[in-house]
């Protein structure tokens, strides 16, 4: 079948860090963490110091695939009343200012209770360029695909450590925007090393997929950010960030604050 061609974020924004031989920063952050607002003024702010893309997190009350630092973002995130439908309507907002491309983090259960063509229809109508269902597998997500390519969003699916390559072969055709390669088992959290099945794998994935990888889980630092895109095409951060947005709390120099610790990660991978 054939889809209306769509200008994607996600895709030019990979297309142009190609072009300059760039390596991606993806910044992962919990959606209405500490509220809505705050996480509108990251998400300009971490546009302006060269975040490539922004992961918001829908709060979910059952978030499994989270380590305790971004179970906690969500629990604060519903505790602050954020739903769905509030943060689509954060992300118009953020589109007023920014063409940073987002993707949103997210649970089925909400699509589910939502309808999926619903969701994907009203996210694509609010600016979201990309979804990552934590826990759909390709072999059933026949009709979120669909409406996803018609909508021109990103299909964006998880690879493990333990995923072997006949299972590699499976999910890449699948797959849009970018593969994200999870370097650990378990759940996300902050390490003290990085993982070392990463070169290992991103090999092995690439002989699947021309798409750009991006590497995530437990990568915390300036230095473990350099080593690990040696071999990615962007580097995603998450619970590190969520940390000092948590340690920030609601202080007046929460965005200030969590910007210069995301741009310290950004630079090295910008030269």
């Amino acid at each position: 079948m054939e889809y209306p061609t769509q200008m994607n974020r996600i895709t030019e924004r990979f297309r142009q860090l190609k072009a300059n031989q760039g390596k991606g920063f993806i910044a992962y952050i919990g959606a209405g963490d500490p509220d809505l607002d705050a996480t509108k003024r990251l998400a300009i702010a971490f546009d302006k110091i060269g975040v490539d893309v922004l992961e918001l997190g829908v709060p979910f009350s059952d978030p499994l695939a989270d380590g305790l630092v971004n179970q906690l973002a969500a629990q604060r995130g519903l505790q602050s009343g954020t739903t769905p439908p509030k943060v689509l309507e954060t992300v118009a907002e953020i589109r007023e200012s920014s063409e940073i491309p987002i993707v949103l983090y997210v649970y089925y259960n909400l699509l589910y209770r939502w309808g999926v063509g619903r969701f994907v229809r009203e996210a694509a109508e609010s600016g979201v360029d990309g979804l990552l269902i934590l826990d759909l597998p390709p072999e059933e997500a026949e009709e979120y695909e669909t409406t996803m390519r018609e909508h021109g969003l990103a299909l964006i699916f998880l690879i493990a450590p333990t995923t072997p390559d006949e299972r590699i072969r499976t999910i890449a055709p699948h797959s849009t925007g970018f593969i994200y390669y999870v370097s650990r088992e378990g759940v996300t959290g902050m390490q003290t090393t990085i993982s070392d099945t990463i070169q290992t794998m991103t090999s092995k994935i690439r002989h699947h997929t021309t798409l750009p990888i991006a590497v995530g889980f437990g990568i915390s630092t300036p230095d473990q950010a350099e080593l690990v895109a040696q071999h990615a095409d962007a580097v995603v951060v998450g619970s590190a960030i969520v940390n000092e947005i948590a340690r920030s709390g609601k202080s007046q120099d929460l965005v200030p604050h969590v910007a210069e610790f995301v741009e310290s990660l950004v630079r090295p991978l910008k030269g």
